[in-house]
């Protein structure tokens, strides 16, 4: 059975606060201030939250067993990070976009089940993302299943 890709693009800024050492969790947040307890925080100044994703994008994550890749691009440096989507998602933070390798769930998180937190993320990255003029591209991408596909056998 083939799938879909739906697909949204993220745009955030580094800054000189970036550690990205959590081990559970990795976060993009609006915000534009970062302390050094922020971790998990690898991208500041993104340009839109949870609650901002295409109504399409969200259903299809909220789906039973629906596979996300999460793209980071910065220069020529591209990271990727697989999770899970969950019918249990709220996806409704205006500010905040979290990734977890557990299987909680608050307003804040974009999936669960990830393969990578802020600690396992490229060096190389996190260094240019010290660098509060360093742009960050994030894709997401949801691979939804086609459950009316039907197979011509002519």
């Amino acid at each position: 059975m083939p799938n879909e890709i739906i697909r949204e693009v993220i745009i955030g800024y580094g800054h000189e606060n970036v550690l990205s050492t959590h081990r559970s969790t990795l976060e993009f947040t609006k915000d534009m201030h970062l302390s050094k307890k922020g971790d998990c925080i690898l991208i500041v100044a993104i340009d839109k939250g949870l609650n901002e994703l295409s109504e399409e994008f969200k259903k299809a994550l909220k789906e039973k067993d629906t596979k996300l890749i999460i793209r980071i691009e910065v220069d020529d440096i591209t990271e990727e990070i697989n999770a899970q989507g969950n019918p249990q998602l709220s996806l409704n933070d205006p500010n905040e976009i979290v990734i977890r390798k557990s299987e909680h769930i608050s307003q804040r998180t974009l999936a669960v089940q990830s393969n990578k937190a802020a600690k396992d993320i490229s060096r190389e990255i996190v260094e240019k993302l010290k660098n509060p003029k360093q742009q960050a591209k994030v894709t997401l991408l949801v691979y939804k299943k086609i459950d009316n596909f039907i197979e011509k056998t002519k």
